[in-house]
């Protein structure tokens, strides 16, 4: 753990903003950290599955001046002819793998499904879909689209094939904070696309 926080950069997400961070309620630091980290891992592993080149994913966790300790992550890739919807999947597949994790474990609660909400991922994933003239709804299908619930259904059931990878991988960056997109491969046995535009 980083006894200060970050460069703002560094915890800035696809528009510049804060990234979001993880506040689970009643759970312990590990806890939190280790949902963080399945989080990570589901973006990571679905973006190998999916043909996408991950650079790093990892857990940044920190404590300010008061001994608050603040816990976030990023997965850090390139894609290229990677179908849109395969995309969006991935970006739902960090809240999939936390929610799963949560559950899997005894620690679900409804206030910890919600805090795990990914807005950010499905924000993003909005905008992406929309440069490539695809129609993502927030909570609706829209004409010619899919729904953000329809994607994370796709999501799951990806999730759900990939669970010991995903586990595998959390558990991974849990231990070492930080995993390249190759060591992500040769733990899970998925191929790291090479090249790539972001």
């Amino acid at each position: 753990m980083r006894a200060m926080a970050p460069a703002p950069e560094v915890l800035a997400d696809h528009t510049g903003k804060p990234r979001p961070v993880v506040a689970m309620p009643g759970l312990t630091y590990e806890q939190t950290r280790l949902g963080v980290a399945f989080h990570e891992a589901g973006h990571a592993v679905l973006s190998l599955a999916y043909g996408m080149r991950v650079i790093t994913s990892e857990v940044i966790a920190w404590t300010d001046d008061t001994g608050r300790v603040t816990v976030t992550g990023n997965t850090a890739w390139q894609a290229q002819n990677t179908p849109p919807w395969h995309f969006a999947a991935q970006a739902a597949a960090g809240e999939i793998a936390h929610v799963t994790y949560l559950m899997v474990s005894g620690l679900w609660t409804p206030e910890r499904a919600a805090a795990g909400a990914a807005v950010h991922d499905r924000e993003h994933a909005i905008e992406v879909l929309a440069q490539a003239g695809y129609r993502l709804g927030r909570r609706h299908v829209p004409e010619g689209g899919k729904s953000w619930g329809m994607v994370r259904g796709m999501a799951r059931r990806k999730a759900g094939h990939l669970w010991g990878e995903i586990r595998t991988v959390a558990h991974a960056m849990d231990a070492r904070t930080v995993l390249t997109g190759d060591e992500i491969a040769a733990l899970t046995g998925l191929v790291n696309a090479r090249g790539g535009a972001a």
